[in-house]
């Protein structure tokens, strides 16, 4: 019986080689649009699409495959014998290989000017239909939708005159794995326009960037997968110029230390040091180099084997003082040729440059946590109050440094795992206080680092302060002005307690839990 292959690609890359190889092997080469004239150009003899199915292309190309004599072909099951029977009845001949990619709706839709009418016309219909149904019929169909697997068909086709199940098994899952994400960035495209951020059912669907030796732990499988998007201040999107590959936790920690950057901007200078997703030092300075030291100063002890973010160029100065501790990650938006000499002399050190790292996250991305059998999802957290609703609810009234700083502290202590709370001395933190199960420990925590530089400090809460205790701590520590979101059935005890020590303290009405 003759054999016949079914080759439409939008993405032609090694098709006129692959349909060559196939027609060598005996294939008769059928094919559509593009894909045949690229392959009757290279010489390769062809099959217009009209001349199996009887029925002209129309409608601009929409209709091609959707035809019995193209789907009878790809479905019917060689092992039974009615279906090759009625194949023989209707003179259609049997599909063995299917070689289709989809119409480029990603690329479309990356495109900054891309309306409406231009993603809809690039969301494919008979190729995902050929495909599914090849897919189905898998025992006895090799479905090619990736250019990189036609080596390995023809290789099998040569060397044992056919494809083997398991071959052809692992091409029809990775086709389902391809469409399902197709049509999860269609229905993502949709679900944007209409403002349907939380549907009844949502699909997503991500991109393999890195392949893990293992994840948090050695005995955990893991790989990084990125988003599909134009967004060039994420993670995914930073160029790696030295070091070996990063980590699960490296990759989790820089998320960390990105999202605190983006908090200060490009308008000051700003340097953030963070260990174990929490930031353990953030410094501003009237360079960089001044706002490294000051958050390499802010915890000389923890930023050791930490990440550090830095939103101006790394210069010759920052990078040799850099260079005298052991630091996992640099994320910078570009580094001097001196500095680059400089830290490239440490060999594991991972240097990481993107430019756009200072930019705001999109209040339209969504945040997503996996848990055992479900996942959560909400709106990424990029507010950080309403400054026309934050009051003071003390006697005295923050001075114009305590307010500076006291914004910066709650920049620091949004991003610090709850129970959290950080202090602000001047340009740089002085004791954050991560990750507890009450909010006094967190303090009781962040003193313990600060040590003398609590004196004269301000201090930031997550969340509000279910009784009086923190505020008393912090008037023996000496602190001089609180913010957070305000909202306990007992308030009013921290009020007190400020307004006996001399206390500012502004409400935000707004908490930042973050676990």
């Amino acid at each position: 019986m003759k054999k016949r292959a079914l080759i439409s690609v939008s993405d032609k890359t090694g098709v006129v080689g692959f349909a060559r190889d196939l027609a060598e092997l005996g294939f008769e080469i059928v094919s559509t649009g593009g894909t045949e004239k690229a392959i009757r150009d290279s010489g390769v003899p062809v099959v217009n699409i009209s001349d199996i199915t009887g029925f002209p292309e129309c409608l601009d190309g929409r209709v091609k495959t959707l035809h019995p004599n193209v789907h009878a072909g790809v479905l019917a099951m060689r092992s039974n014998p009615a279906h090759m029977d009625q194949l023989k009845k209707l003179d259609i001949i049997p599909i063995d290989v299917v070689a289709i990619n989809l119409y480029p709706f990603k690329e479309t839709i990356l495109n900054p000017d891309v309306t409406l009418e231009d993603a809809i016309e690039n969301i494919d219909i008979g190729g995902p239909t050929m495909l599914r149904g090849a897919a189905k019929n898998w025992q006895d169909v090799s479905v090619v939708v990736d250019c990189n697997d036609y080596d390995s068909v023809i290789e099998q086709y040569r060397n044992n005159g056919s494809v083997s199940k398991e071959t052809k098994f692992y091409l029809a899952a990775k086709v389902f794995e391809h469409t399902a994400a197709y049509d999860a960035l269609i229905s993502g495209y949709l679900r944007e326009i209409t403002g349907n951020e939380l549907p009844d059912k949502l699909t997503l669907t991500y991109e393999k960037a890195q392949e893990m030796r293992y994840g948090e732990n050695p005995h955990q499988s893991a790989a990084f997968y990125r988003e599909v998007s134009n967004a060039d201040n994420v993670l995914s999107a930073a160029e790696q110029l030295h070091g070996k590959e990063l980590s699960y936790n490296n990759i989790n920690d820089a998320n960390g230390a990105l999202d605190v950057i983006k908090e200060f901007g490009a308008d000051k200078p700003c340097a953030v040091a963070v260990k174990h997703a929490n930031p353990c030092g953030v410094g501003l300075g009237s360079d960089i180099y001044q706002a490294y030291m000051a958050a390499y100063e802010a915890d000389t002890m923890s930023i050791f084997g930490g990440i550090v973010a830095l939103n101006r160029e790394v210069d010759e100065k920052t990078a040799a003082e850099m260079s005298k501790i052991f630091l996992e990650i640099i994320i910078a938006p570009s580094y001097s040729e001196r500095a680059l000499r400089i830290l490239c002399e440490k060999k594991n050190i991972r240097l990481l440059k993107l430019p756009a790292l200072a930019a705001g996250n999109s209040q339209k991305m969504l945040d997503c946590k996996k848990v055992t059998g479900g996942i959560l999802v909400q709106r990424l957290d990029t507010e950080l109050y309403d400054s026309d609703k934050v009051v003071c609810v003390t006697d005295r009234q923050p001075t114009a440094a305590e307010t500076e700083q006291l914004e910066f502290a709650m920049k620091v202590v949004k991003h610090v795992k709850s129970n959290g709370i950080a202090l602000i001395n001047g340009n740089q933190t002085v004791g954050i206080g991560p990750g507890q199960t009450n909010r006094i420990t967190a303090l009781e925590l962040a003193l313990k680092y600060a040590g003398d530089r609590a004196k004269g400090a301000v201090m930031a809460s997550d969340a509000f302060f279910p009784m009086d205790d923190c505020v008393k701590a912090a008037e023996s520590a000496g602190i001089t002005a609180i913010i957070q979101p305000g909202g306990s059935l007992r308030d009013q005890d921290s009020i007190d307690a400020c307004n006996r020590a001399g206390i500012a303290m502004l409400f935000t009405g707004m908490r930042h839990f973050k676990h």
